[in-house]
């Protein structure tokens, strides 16, 4: 169990000067041109925003500082800091599981993990016991349906019922915090589809917690640890931070900037790459004829992407053990490219070439876009798809703007 509680109140500078003493500062601390995420910040500042919290960690394997030492141990080492509890998001504390989890025993500091993707999505009153603060830190990737925001709402909610503060570590988001595309979703409080936001929203987890909070009326004591260094026009590989694979087949910067596109068409009858070695990089299906249909979306003349056409035997997950015909996504300009544009021409033509084999209805399961899919389902011919958002675009782009903490 922790015993730190005899330290929590020493002077933050004391603190600082033992962490530099014990090599936990580095010399890159207190340089204005290096990226610092939120733990990293933390570290500086000797836990001085957590000063004497009796602290409930929201975590994964993501949750990690420069040099690659996880918030875990961090907190968990801070002398000031008494970590009381722990909870997992989907994929469990590790990030390998894709499927239920179930609550675990952390084997550094012998907490039980409690998981937010078992028999609850939220914390309880029982799990919550003994702790006045909740501290989230989680890599996001920018895509609304990604539900590692979904967790960080819910447990927003129940810190506010029982009257906790909720502090959230921030990062970057990967994909820039510029791009924001597509349609907002017209239903809300759901996994998938937590607030109203365009599916590519351009935020960090920060930003999107005062959003909910403020917006949601969630009315929690909330504190963002906000990162030095970041500027919203950085892709990921310009922060210098290490990548993490954020779950099991988000492995690569490339698939998180397809995955908004190629996502859409999941909870279809399509395999999207799982069970290879590049998911959300390759789609296809038994009934899918890859020359036809790469010939078909090359001739769009779509924006930063092309499509090769290609034959291959998912080893899991959907058409596991079959051959499917489908393509190969090739980014090829990672800044002019338009998710929406893509992922929702991608649906036309599948509709239109292979019909009745292809359950089009189903991409509204993570599009949350009625009638933006039904435009889509009757188009006859290649569509612009952006006016059918473009006025409640801008509306959120003027929402959001009041949230952004970053330039």
């Amino acid at each position: 169990m922790n015993t730190h509680g005899k330290a929590r109140h020493t002077a933050p500078l004391v603190i600082v000067a033992a962490l530099l003493l014990a090599g936990m500062l580095p010399a890159w601390a207190e340089d204005e041109s290096v990226v610092l995420t939120g733990i990293d910040i933390l570290v500086r500042d000797g836990f001085k925003q957590l000063d004497g919290c009796k602290v409930g960690l929201i975590t994964n394997h993501t949750g990690i500082d420069r040099q690659g030492r996880t918030t875990l141990s961090l907190i968990h080492d801070a002398p000031n800091v008494e970590l009381v509890a722990l909870f997992s998001p989907e994929h469990g504390l590790k990030g390998l599981l894709d499927e239920s989890v179930g609550d675990s025993t952390d084997s550094l500091t012998g907490l039980t993990v409690y998981s937010l993707y078992g028999e609850t999505r939220r914390p309880t009153e029982e799990m919550l016991s003994g702790v006045d603060t909740l501290v989230l830190d989680i890599q996001d990737i920018g895509t609304r349906y990604y539900t590692y925001i979904a967790t960080m709402g819910y447990a927003m909610e129940e810190a506010a019922k029982h009257n906790l503060r909720f502090v959230v570590l921030d990062r970057p988001n990967p994909i820039t915090g510029v791009h924001v595309f597509g349609p907002l979703n017209d239903r809300d409080g759901l996994f998938t589809a937590y607030h109203p936001t365009p599916l590519v929203h351009g935020m960090t987890v920060g930003e999107l917690a005062r959003m909910f909070n403020s917006e949601r009326k969630i009315g929690v004591k909330l504190d963002v640890i906000e990162m030095h260094g970041w500027h919203r026009g950085m892709w990921f590989d310009e922060t210098g931070l290490l990548w993490v694979d954020p779950s099991p087949n988000m492995r690569s910067l490339t698939e998180a900037t397809l995955y908004p596109a190629i996502g859409l068409i999941e909870a279809c009858n399509v395999s999207v790459g799982r069970g290879t070695d590049t998911p959300f990089e390759r789609f296809g299906a038994p009934w899918i004829d890859g020359q036809k249909l790469a010939a078909r979306l090359n001739g769009l003349g779509l924006k930063g992407v092309r499509f090769m056409p290609f034959h291959f035997t998912p080893a899991a997950s959907k058409f596991k053990g079959q051959e499917c015909g489908g393509v190969q996504v090739i980014l090829t300009n990672r800044d002019e490219f338009d998710p929406l544009e893509t992922g929702l021409s991608i649906v036309r033509e599948l509709k239109d070439l292979f019909g009745k084999d292809f359950d089009i209805q189903n991409v509204d399961r993570l599009l949350f876009g009625k009638a933006v899919l039904e435009k889509v389902t009757e188009s006859t011919g290649p569509t612009n798809y952006t006016p059918l958002w473009e006025s409640e675009l801008m509306t959120f782009k003027t929402i959001r703007a009041g949230y952004l903490q970053y330039r």
